[in-house]
């Protein structure tokens, strides 16, 4: 059985999701020293690990970031060692993409 306020179809959501995460007093403050603004830094960790996994695709890991270009995730994810991460999937897309462009 689910937890209440838990659905299978994630898609379905139409607001996003308040995650939230408890971390011990001493361990809070070592890692806010490293990071000025941890939730920020979960959140980014969180896509990073999303598209490494394969679990969310490079525009939904930009998209939660609130990236304004494929450009930006991009750097973004090159930047924390998970780019270029094309699967078979990314490349037919694409190549389907290229042939409607060269069509029009």
């Amino acid at each position: 059985m689910e937890p209440p306020g838990c659905s299978e179809d994630v898609e379905a959501l139409s607001s996003p999701m308040t995650v939230v995460v408890e971390i011990p007093d001493h361990l809070a403050a070592t890692l806010h020293e490293a990071w000025d603004n941890l939730p920020q830094a979960t959140l980014e960790s969180l896509a990073v690990e999303g598209y490494r996994s394969g679990k969310l695709s490079a525009a939904e890991a930009g998209g939660m970031l609130g990236h304004t270009s494929r450009w930006e995730t991009e750097e973004f994810l090159s930047a924390h060692g998970v780019w270029p991460g094309t699967t078979v999937e990314d490349l037919a897309s694409d190549l389907a993409t290229l042939a409607r462009l060269r069509e029009a």
